[in-house]
């Protein structure tokens, strides 16, 4: 059976001070009165059965998740009790679903994106299933067609056509984050693609593939699912959970399974407008902006500004600016946020620098 699981818990510190431990960005109702979670819950509507769709995200945040996505039932939350980056959240559905059904086959989704169109990337993840129910070792990653030569995601290059499958090639490697000359070198050659963060796995395969590259992982995990269900659930989650070692997908998973012949990575190319929206930069991108490139979200007066941003939590403050160019000004009622654009990757850092009650 097809199944999708929502990667939902990250912190979002660089789009402090608006996002918060509390109320982290995929939660906060930002983009046309919408959260990032409720949109790729929205996403995700007939293309798997309700009943198939999970969320990983902090246990804290439950409420608000289940509020944002209204068909998550009960049985599908995993809640973390603390984050442990995402191969755990991925094994985390594995384990699950591996003893839920030997046949599960299950999507990863982000909770940061805003993709489309819509009938494109159900069309793709269509794909994807169709490849993993074929040869279940296969893991699946999706490939964006790159539009620049993006410095901030990690890139895929494309091996040779998986024949009966359109637009699905053999991964030859994976490169994270390249420095701007090898960036440019791959959107030249037009045999990369931007690595999206997202997969299909078939969860029994998955599991086995931690055992083999993180073994202690999988431990943890695996005592997870054996608890599964039973009064002792809670219990275990809370005591197991925190002390899984902590690595993500690409570096535990994806990485040595690419050069591990007993997995076959496919690329299915998806040709769809794709914004990752963990950065002011990023989010300005889902602002109109006036003729000198100004964007806000509140009531906003510009005099000799230029490139701009402004976001507020009130949308009724007047935040005025004057005289400046290429800055973001992000203002709450607790914190406010004053930083040049080109900068706006150290925002993650002030994050961790300012105090517990604002963090």
């Amino acid at each position: 059976m097809r199944y999708a699981m929502i990667m939902a818990g990250g912190s979002g510190a660089r789009l402090w001070p608006m996002s918060r431990k509390a109320a982290p960005k995929q939660l906060l109702s930002f983009i046309d009165g919408k959260s990032l979670l409720q949109i790729a819950g929205e996403r995700l509507e007939g293309v798997v059965p309700a009943s198939s769709l999970l969320v990983c995200a902090a246990e804290s945040s439950r409420a608000q998740v289940m509020a944002a996505v209204p068909a998550l039932q009960d049985m599908n939350w995993m809640g973390e009790p603390i984050g442990r980056d995402t191969l755990n959240a991925v094994g985390f559905a594995a384990a699950v679903l591996a003893k839920r059904d030997p046949d599960a086959v299950f999507a990863v989704i982000t909770s940061d994106h805003l993709i489309t169109p819509q009938e494109e990337f159900a069309a793709r993840l269509a794909e994807g299933f169709r490849l993993v129910e074929a040869d279940p070792t296969r893991f699946v990653t999706f490939g964006i067609t790159p539009t620049f030569a993006a410095t901030g995601y990690g890139y895929v290059e494309r091996g040779e056509a998986i024949a009966g499958f359109d637009g699905c090639f053999r991964a030859k490697r994976f490169v994270e984050k390249p420095d701007r000359a090898r960036a440019e070198q791959y959107l030249a050659s037009g045999a990369f693609s931007w690595n999206s963060g997202m997969f299909v796995f078939h969860a029994g395969k998955c599991l086995e593939a931690v055992r083999w590259f993180r073994p202690e992982n999988a431990a943890g995990l695996e005592r997870i699912a054996q608890a599964w269900g039973s009064p002792q659930q809670a219990k275990v989650v809370a005591e197991v959970y925190p002390a899984l070692p902590k690595i993500s997908v690409d570096y535990g998973l994806m990485e040595p399974a690419s050069a591990d012949a007993r997995r076959t990575i496919v690329e299915v190319s998806m040709s769809v407008n794709w914004k990752d929206v963990g950065s002011w930069p990023t989010w300005a991108e889902t602002l109109p902006a006036d003729a000198q490139g100004n964007r806000a979200n509140a009531r906003t007066e510009h005099l000799d500004a230029r490139g701009v941003v402004v976001a507020s939590d009130d949308p009724n403050h007047m935040v005025s600016v004057v005289g400046l160019e290429n800055v973001i000004v992000v203002r709450t009622a607790t914190a406010t946020l004053v930083c040049r654009a080109d900068m706006a990757e150290k925002v993650k850092e002030i994050a961790g620098r300012v105090p517990p009650d604002v963090q």
